[in-house]
């Protein structure tokens, strides 16, 4: 992506995916003057729905990423596993951010640790396991660990948990003998992400970190601005995530995910290169949210540094809680001050879909903790 002069609104930006992250970059663009196409496989995306216009295609289909590359002035994509070969074939033709070799090294686990090594940030101790050599090779320090594919795995697919060699094999052909990575398990206290957005000439803003709890491998909480971590381990992950961003000389939003160990050691877990689950509470609780920012990168515009003027909690809502099928009866959760619920429109509720999310904000962690707490058990929401 060239520099060049800013993208003025009423012009059209395309993005690849029509999920929930693509809908909210829409509504942001949209906010902005900007006019939008999605360009997405499945004919009722949410993003598709609420865009100018929707290029109903399979990420690969050559015509239709013709018709993206003809009509947007600018493109992004909304979620990581997009082909990069799409990235680059588009960027032949008009600007795209991310760029296509940033997007590789993401969707790669061995990839993001050789990134994190390169720039001095500090990861789990790991191994790549890509035959029976090197699974029989493995180091027995690295016992107990989690075993992740190299590759397509997120909310918590594509991992198994083992404790010894005979379980590591187990997994390793359970999971395809794939290209795997494993990780050492880590002694956790919590762990947290930070979000920033990066401009084509270098420009680069950051939020303050956000504390996530998961639950079954998918993000159930995020708490915001995160009071747990201290201030030189915010300024540690802060300085990590951006010499992660300047070394892939990024252009765009991109969150880096922190675990951090009951010593209060920081290790860098992965990244995503598009906005953030985490990053959700930038809606309600910042005067930018992480999909503006996502516009003004495309678009070249000023990328201010934010300025966060509540607390919040955000609670992520499954389809579990739309039982047999019925939506929760939001009445209750909207009588709390401070709530901000976003759905998403999909139109068929699985366990573990993502369905939208409830922000609660107020002036203090302490209490918008317990209006979070409240409105959780007013869902029936585990506790936390």
């Amino acid at each position: 992506m060239s520099a060049g002069s800013a993208t003025a609104p009423g012009a059209t930006l395309g993005v690849l995916g029509g999920g929930q992250l693509g809908r909210m970059f829409v509504h942001a663009a949209q906010r902005l003057g900007y006019r939008c196409v999605v360009l997405d496989p499945d004919p009722d995306s949410p993003a598709g729905r609420v865009a100018e216009r929707h290029l109903h295609a399979d990420y690969l289909d050559e015509p239709a990423l013709d018709t993206l590359a003809s009509a947007a002035s600018a493109v992004t994509t909304e979620f990581e596993n997009v082909p990069a070969l799409a990235l680059r074939r588009l960027a032949e033709r008009v600007p795209v951010a991310p760029g296509a070799s940033a997007v590789a090294t993401c969707q790669d686990r061995a990839l993001e640790k050789a990134l994190f090594q390169r720039c001095g940030v500090p990861c789990a101790p790991h191994a790549v396991i890509d035959g029976e050599s090197a699974l029989a090779a493995a180091p027995d320090a690295l016992l107990p660990g989690i075993l992740k594919t190299a590759q397509l795995g997120y909310d918590g697919k594509g991992q198994r948990s083992v404790d010894d060699r005979d379980q590591l094999a187990d997994a390793w052909r359970q999971l395809g003998a794939v290209r795997c990575v494993l990780e050492r398990r880590l002694d956790l206290a919590f762990e947290i992400s930070v979000v920033l957005a990066r401009g084509i000439g270098g420009a680069l803003v950051s939020y303050p970190p956000f504390r996530n709890l998961h639950r079954d491998g998918i993000l159930a909480v995020t708490q915001w601005p995160a009071t747990q971590i201290d201030g030189a381990r915010t300024s540690a992950a802060d300085a990590a995530a951006r010499a992660i961003a300047q070394a892939l000389d990024y252009v765009g939003v991109l969150c880096v995910e922190f675990f951090v160990d009951r010593q209060g050691t920081l290790y860098a877990n992965e990244m995503a290169p598009r906005p953030h689950n985490s990053g959700h509470c930038t809606i309600d609780a910042c005067d930018v949210s992480q999909f503006e920012w996502q516009v003004r990168t495309m678009a070249r515009l000023p990328l201010p540094a934010p300025r966060v003027h509540s607390n919040a909690v955000m609670l992520n809502l499954l389809g579990d809680l739309w039982r047999d099928g019925v939506a929760p009866d939001w009445h209750d959760v909207l009588a709390l001050p401070g709530a901000h619920l976003h759905l998403y429109g999909k139109l068929q509720a699985r366990p573990g879909r993502k369905m939208g999310h409830l922000t609660l904000t107020a002036a203090s962690a302490t209490a918008a903790d317990a209006l979070a707490r409240e409105a959780a058990q007013r869902l029936g929401l585990p506790a936390w």
